[in-house]
């Protein structure tokens, strides 16, 4: 009876039974079992997870290194493409200035001809070389002028790669430089006091980019400085190859010039030969018709007296008296020697006159000879003095 009152009087006084007790001290149990469990499941997780984020943070090292390599390797190629585009660029800005002196020498010789006499100043071969001449060498510093812009061109593109990669190689730098010191964080190697807290559980808006997307990016930089590697490339061996070109043509051009001066020359210098030979036969040919009319005019002047001498004899022979103011012998060859002496005067007073006008004619061919050897004398000194010694210097060498 003493022991069933004991759980009354517990119920009766309002205090825990035995059962709940025994329940309280049953959960708590469960409690710190499913508390130890928890621990040892957290702890175990809590390591493979950090493992397993250092593991990652390892693969993105080396992806980023090996980015790298990729871009540093690209930029290395892109630098010395740019060098060797500037290079070109310094070739072709030399080509440009060899074009003005042969281009200047050309104008030269040109406006020098134009001084030359009318009647020399047809369009011959000399003219239309130089003509020819001046338009390649005006064409070759067009095309070199716009080889030039393509040229800085390119090098802005190159240079716009190069800015590119080396941005991105530096991004690259400081995210490995994170991820390599994140690799290297334990759970002792931070100060308690300085961890960060209230951390976002989702990226920000910032870092909205996918790893496709990340190595996307890289690629497309990569692919850029590929692209422009290649089409410098191309262009250096285009411009090689257009350089050597247009030095070909100038001195083909130069040199075909130069024949013409020569053939010209040549040809001025026979002319001119054959009017000093005409000329000189001209002269000896007037002296010697001087001489043939002084021989004329000493001939009549000798035949005159003669003529006056039987002129005289007729006049006296006419004072005869009456019946012997006959026709006789005498007077018949008086008449016949006046007569054939008036003749001859007559004759060679005209051939005198002939004489003279021919005279007059050689001296015309004389003036003429000497007004075109004066016209050819300074052709010859306009092509072969002046021209050949603005053209003497003149020199295309390879570009």
């Amino acid at each position: 009876m003493a022991l069933m009152d004991g759980p009354l009087r517990w119920r009766k006084v309002g205090g825990p039974n035995a059962v709940d007790v025994e329940a309280a001290r049953s959960r708590s149990q469960r409690l710190t079992a499913d508390c130890s469990r928890l621990l040892s499941q957290v702890d175990k997780t809590s390591q493979h997870l950090q493992q397993d984020a250092k593991q990652t943070l390892e693969q993105r090292v080396r992806d980023i290194r090996f980015l790298r390599e990729e871009l540093e390797r690209r930029l290395e190629e892109v630098l010395e493409e740019i060098d060797a585009l500037v290079a070109f660029k310094t070739r072709v800005e030399r080509a440009l200035e060899a074009c003005s002196d042969p281009l200047r020498v050309t104008l030269l010789c040109l406006d020098e001809r134009t001084k030359r006499a009318p009647v020399e100043q047809a369009c011959d071969e000399v003219e239309r070389e130089l003509l020819r001449e001046m338009e390649v060498f005006e064409g070759v510093a067009s095309l070199l002028q716009r080889t030039l812009e393509q040229i800085i061109e390119q090098i802005r593109l190159n240079r716009s790669a190069k800015y590119h990669l080396e941005k991105d190689l530096k991004n690259k730098f400081q995210a490995q430089s994170i991820d390599d010191s994140c690799t290297l964080m334990t759970n002792h190697s931070l100060n308690p006091n300085h961890r960060p807290k209230d951390l976002p559980l989702s990226p920000p808006p910032s870092m909205a980019v996918s790893p496709e997307e990340w190595e996307g990016l890289s690629g497309i930089n990569i692919s850029r400085a590929e692209q422009e590697k290649a089409n410098s490339a191309s262009l250096r061996v285009l411009v090689d190859s257009l350089l050597e070109q247009t030095a070909c043509d100038m001195r083909s051009q130069l040199q075909a010039t130069a024949s013409a001066f020569q053939r010209k020359i040549q040809e001025t210098k026979t002319v001119k030969a054959q009017m000093e030979e005409h000329l000189a036969r001209v002269q000896c040919e007037l002296t010697s018709q001087k001489r043939n009319m002084e021989a004329l005019g000493v001939a009549v002047a000798e035949k005159e007296i003669p003529l006056s001498v039987a002129q005289a004899r007729l006049s006296a022979r006419a004072q005869r008296p009456g019946t012997e103011l006959c026709h006789d012998p005498a007077q018949a060859r008086l008449l016949v020697e006046v007569q054939e002496l008036t003749a001859y005067i007559n004759k060679m007073r005209k051939a005198a006159a002939l004489s003279a006008t021919a005279q007059q004619s050689l001296v015309r061919c004389q003036l003429e000879l000497e007004d075109n050897l004066e016209v050819k004398a300074n052709s010859l000194y306009v092509d072969e003095v002046l021209c050949g010694q603005y053209r003497e210097p003149t020199v295309i060498h390879h570009f």
